[in-house]
């Protein structure tokens, strides 16, 4: 199985989880996921100032800057492995 195939298989098991994850670790899992599918943040900000959420996801990702599609995506497939147990 290549990388792509084994990413794709993890997006699936992460939506299988016996267990809702944290914040930290599902704003990790939306991070990569984002910096493996579309490289650096490409997007500005949420400007209102009540979108905690929008602005969470948002540095997360930025957190992610730099990051190779295959890091991402070699990350995200360990970190669901780890989730899944």
């Amino acid at each position: 199985m290549d990388l792509q195939q084994q990413f794709e298989a993890a997006v699936a098991n992460s939506k299988t989880l016996s267990e809702k994850p944290g914040n930290e670790i599902l704003l990790q899992l939306y991070s990569l996921y984002k910096q493996a599918t579309e490289g650096d943040v490409n997007i500005p900000p949420p400007e209102n100032f009540f979108d905690i959420a929008g602005k969470a996801k948002h540095e997360a990702w930025t957190g992610q800057k730099g990051k190779t599609r295959e890091q991402a995506m070699e990350e995200y497939i360990t970190l669901v492995a780890k989730l899944k147990g």
